[in-house]
């Protein structure tokens, strides 16, 4: 028998694992300080947009350090940086300007020929002895190289960001410690602050990766584990035809030597040939779309029926769980099959050995059984303290956990029926119901 879970059941298969996700991602979302959730929110969805329009933002910050360049220059900002000796004219500074802004619109899809383009502006610049601040764009470019590039590349832009400086270090010597100092040192900045940003994206990378297998992964178990149940079910209504069709056979023999000497006999037979026949169909349809596994080892015992259920709960019993069954209505004749008979007992089963297995303190269970003209509804309820939502969370055995229900589901399924497990209202135990439809034998 599988581990039953502590945690909350969603009541459809088919959203479980959607609803597993949102439960998880909303108590992670309850852990977040407010602010810290309104800001990645916000970075989020503006990354949603650059994604989809990354034209539009290459536009607005290519727009936004242009304008700060030809404001600088109208300012004549570009002249607190020149060498006091040494002057530029006016049309070349704002050609330059122009030389290390524009060129950024390309910054993220071509950062290295951006890096190319600007390098002869630099030298023009420091070899002038002008050293416009708008040559500190060149950082901008460099620091996506290191953010997308390998390290050669890295040291290849970095080499052309080097060299016009040294050489303008050449070129006017009382601009060394200056200009060249200090672009040395914003080089190095941006260099190092690209390596800790990809870093940190490549972290997160692997651990969304990782996350992402480690789905993939607990979907293949859940699908193994339909399949094996399948299987399971499979073997145990081999059985239940099997007797069938033996009783057809027998039926059969009995009334062809009946109906010579006793035809009343034989029709009787025939009758219930008929009802044996349409029964054994019905269960025989359900099984073509169940998947077949055989072993040489399957158990081929007799499988247990709605009247191995007074047994199976005086076995609970004696292992010391007190159980109370109620039974309301009656079954209408012919209409609880084998099958349905053999689903019923086996939902029981797990849920009073979940029970036994996962309960704590003084623990009682109740089994209630209610026949109408159409279902029958199986009710397991517990008072057991240790089957409060969230109980096995933090375990590594909560994925194992989640394959005694979903078993249940899997035999509950088989008849177009449903079932929902879950703990009861203020954690005060828990409870699976189970509806299965009846059906009349005939067709």
């Amino acid at each position: 028998m599988s581990n039953r879970p502590r945690g909350r059941i969603p009541d459809r298969e088919r959203n479980r694992n959607q609803s597993r996700g949102r439960e998880q991602g909303r108590g992670t979302e309850d852990t977040v300080p407010p602010l810290t959730r309104i800001i990645r929110e916000a970075l989020d969805r503006l990354r949603a947009f650059d994604r989809r329009r990354p034209r539009v933002w290459d536009a607005a910050v290519t727009g936004f350090w242009t304008v700060a360049a030809v404001l600088d220059y109208t300012s004549g900002g570009w002249r607190n940086t020149a060498h006091d000796t040494v002057t530029a004219p006016e049309f070349l500074v704002l050609l330059m300007s122009l030389g290390f802004s524009l060129p950024l619109l390309w910054r993220r899809t071509h950062p290295l020929a951006v890096v190319l383009l600007m390098t002869p502006i630099s030298l023009v610049n420091v070899w002038t002895g002008a050293v416009v601040q708008a040559s500190l764009f060149q950082l901008i470019p460099v620091f996506q190289i290191v953010l997308r590039s390998s390290f050669r590349t890295v040291g290849a832009a970095a080499l052309l960001f080097v060299v016009p400086v040294l050489s303008g270090g050449v070129r006017i010597p009382s601009t060394w410690g200056q200009e060249v100092v200090s672009y040395v040192w914003g080089l190095v900045f941006v260099v190092l602050l690209g390596i800790a940003v990809r870093t940190r994206r490549e972290y997160t990378e692997a651990l969304v990766e990782r996350a992402h297998r480690l789905e993939r992964e607990r979907d293949q178990q859940a699908r193994l584990a339909a399949a094996a149940e399948r299987t399971r079910i499979a073997r145990e209504m081999h059985d239940i035809i099997g007797h069938n069709l033996s009783v057809i056979t027998g039926l059969a023999d009995g009334g062809a030597y009946a109906a010579r000497k006793n035809p009343e006999r034989a029709g009787q037979a025939l009758e219930a040939i008929g009802t044996t026949s349409r029964q054994a169909l019905s269960e025989l349809r359900r099984l073509l779309g169940v998947l077949r596994d055989d072993h040489p080892d399957a158990e081929r015992t007799p499988q247990p029926t709605l009247d191995e259920l007074a047994p199976l709960i005086e076995r609970v019993r004696r292992a010391g769980l007190p159980v109370h069954l109620e039974l309301t209505g009656e079954p209408t004749p012919c209409s609880l099959t084998p099958g349905r008979q053999l689903t019923v007992y086996r939902v029981i089963q797990e849920a009073l050995t979940n029970t036994l297995k996962h309960a704590t303190g003084p623990t009682s269970a109740t089994v209630a059984l209610t026949y109408s003209h159409t279902h029958l509804d199986a009710r397991i309820t517990d008072t057991g303290t240790g089957t409060g939502a969230g109980r096995t969370a933090e375990t590594e055995e909560a994925p194992l956990a989640a394959q005694g229900i979903m078993g249940m589901r899997e035999r509950a399924a088989l008849y177009d029926g449903s079932l929902e497990a879950g703990p009861l209202p203020d954690d005060k135990g828990w409870q699976v119901q189970l509806r299965l439809p009846l059906e009349e034998s005939h067709p």
